[in-house]
């Protein structure tokens, strides 16, 4: 594994850390990390203060430890609509006013978590003295705001300010002393009622809202070009949350269509044609001698490999079965008095075996689906797709667990027929989708796997990767699973999506934007995941597939396959249905 995947595989190992803590504190599930940013069942939250932003250099578990501990104090002791109410509209005192409401919550550890005050103290700490360092304490504007940052922190928490800065923002906390020396001594006195200390956040939040206006009113012409690149620096240090948010979400709303083309209207996601859609059996359009011959490749290739079939299927029947009631237990030395055995309590007094006990027995309920990615670059791993399939699925079926494969390409390289009946059309524009996609049943979900085995085969076939229209296909496999899985409460539905990459059609991406298969696919895995009916993996090879599957993990097929990735893939598995509420 290369050092930029080891990287982003530690990174996906703290951000699970850190997002267990965070359902552990708030009591609250479905927690994860998607691109850096906290989201729960693929809403993401906005953070609205700046120290508890993640940047690309901050890969310790501290720093996701503070985060994730910040936000759990958040959702317990902030009342939302309380706090939305009076938050005023100019960015910098809202930040202010958003950064005291956020201290408040911290204040207010317990006494008996002081991991938790040390990590939220630190991560603070080392935001202040960056804020210092990058010099946007250098104007008016931002000592002004450092120091009340500084002031209002060291009153909360009941400590001195950071030492390394303290002499430096002397003077300007003198300045402020009258006008703000009620309301500072009033945040931590109020720190318990959340409405009374609103109020003094809002005194505090609005006088700097007057001196930050007094204070450019009164800057002098040669002044303005400097005031300006300052207020520029410091508008991205304080980057708004709430745009981010709202940014994410428009690419989890119903999509918009065409920017390129139609930047003001708003149009779903549309196919051109779908005359030469097929849904096929790759195993059914091959040679029978040429499928035994990949079958017998793969099968010399699985032996080589370094995997437990028995024990992968017993870690998964723990994690995919439910204890069902099967009768009782009779004879047994504690439990409920059997009504036959009572004569035995007198005959013989000293018999204890006269109980019985309800007999409970594992009994899968679930389904897994499993759809691989079949586009081009996803050809120099058939092989190693084909093997991890054939483990997973046989380990599965072991388990009782009942398991699909399937599959996605397109029936041609750039556009094939759909794209030809376009441009006989005219070329219209905004056509969307403009191939013939083609969606592969490796293993339908009725096949056992010894039946299905030598499908699998079909997987090394070189000219079944072209191009690959994600989106579609998930939802494709979604109503597949949806379609196969008793409705009821306790069943538990898993897709694993296999990728090694973003959608990719090349007529698609040329007759609309460049992001119409990416922008589809982010609404399509956000609705399913949303609609709670089932629960999405995505498995990257060699990739980070975050940016499209909330639930992911980098896998390396390189490398021979082994207990460990096998174990780590199962584990994944199990928590993306936990992240669900399965």
């Amino acid at each position: 594994m290369s050092a930029a995947q080891q990287v982003r595989r530690r990174q996906q190992y703290l951000e699970e850390l850190a997002a267990a803590s965070l359902g552990a504190l708030s009591g609250q599930a479905g927690w994860a990390y998607r691109g850096r940013r906290l989201s729960r069942h693929a809403q993401a939250l906005p953070l609205r203060t700046p120290h508890l932003r993640l940047e690309e250099d901050d890969c310790a578990l501290e720093d996701y430890r503070a985060v994730s501990d910040a936000i759990a104090l958040r959702l317990i002791h902030t009342d939302e609509a309380l706090h939305l109410a009076a938050r005023p509209a100019l960015p910098e005192t809202r930040l202010i006013y958003d950064l005291l409401e956020q201290l408040r919550v911290e204040a207010l550890v317990d006494p008996d978590m002081p991991g938790v005050r040390e990590n939220l103290a630190r991560r603070f700490t080392d935001w202040c003295l960056a804020f210092y360092h990058a010099g946007l304490t250098e104007t008016s504007s931002g000592i002004l705001i450092y120091s009340v940052i500084q002031s209002c922190w060291s009153r909360l928490m009941a400590c001195a300010v950071i030492h390394e800065t303290e002499d430096y923002i002397e003077t300007t906390r003198a300045s402020f002393y009258k006008p703000l020396g009620a309301d500072m001594a009033g945040l931590r006195r109020t720190r318990f009622d959340q409405a009374a200390y609103q109020q003094h956040a809002l005194n505090i939040s609005l006088w700097l809202e007057q001196e930050l206006a007094a204070s450019l009113d009164e800057q002098e012409d040669d002044e303005e070009d400097d005031a300006a690149a300052a207020k520029q620096r410091f508008a991205l240090f304080l980057e708004n949350e709430d745009e981010e948010a709202s940014l994410l979400e428009e690419q989890q709303a119903p999509w918009l269509g065409n920017r390129r083309d139609a930047p003001e209207d708003t149009l779903p996601y549309q196919v051109f044609t779908n005359a030469y859609d097929r849904e096929l059996e790759p195993a059914r359009r091959m040679r029978a001698a040429l499928l035994d011959e990949y079958r017998q490749a793969l099968d010399t290739r699985l032996a080589e490999q370094k995997i437990n079939v028995r024990r992968l299927a017993r870690q998964l029947a723990r994690h995919f079965s439910s204890p069902q009631r099967e009768g009782w237990h009779f004879g047994e030395e504690e439990g409920i008095i059997d009504g036959r055995r009572l004569s035995q309590v007198i005959s013989s007094p000293a018999e204890r075996r006269v109980f019985q006990r309800e007999r409970w027995v594992p009994e899968a309920s679930a389904q897994v689906s499993f759809l691989i990615d079949c586009s081009g670059s996803m050809k120099v791993h058939g092989e190693a797709v084909a093997m991890l399939i054939e483990i997973l699925t046989r380990a599965l079926d072991m388990a009782g667990v009942p398991t699909e494969v399937l599959g996605f390409t397109t029936g041609a390289w750039n556009g094939g027929r759909a794209l030809k009946d376009w441009r006989r059309a005219g070329k219209p524009a905004r056509p969307g989708r403009l191939n013939e996609v083609q969606y592969l049943i490796f293993k339908p979900a009725s096949l056992a796997w010894r039946r299905a085995r030598r499908n699998f085969g079909a997987l090394l076939k070189a000219d079944l990767y072209r191009e690959g229209v994600d989106g579609e296909a998930v939802q494709w496999a979604c109503s597949r699973l949806a379609d196969n899985t008793p409705a009821d409460e306790g069943a538990r539905r898993l897709l694993v999506v296999i990728s090694d990459g973003s959608p990719c059609d090349s007529a698609t991406n040329m007759a609309n934007d460049e992001q119409y298969l990416d922008s589809h696919l982010k609404q399509v895995v956000a609705q399913q995941t949303r609609s709670g009916r089932q629960a999405i993996l995505g498995l990257g090879v060699g990739l980070d597939l975050s940016t499209y599957y909330p639930d992911q993990l980098i896998i390396d097929l390189e490398r021979t396959l082994d207990n460990a990735l096998a174990d780590e893939i199962v584990y994944h598995m199990a928590l993306a249905c936990r992240h669900q509420g399965m």
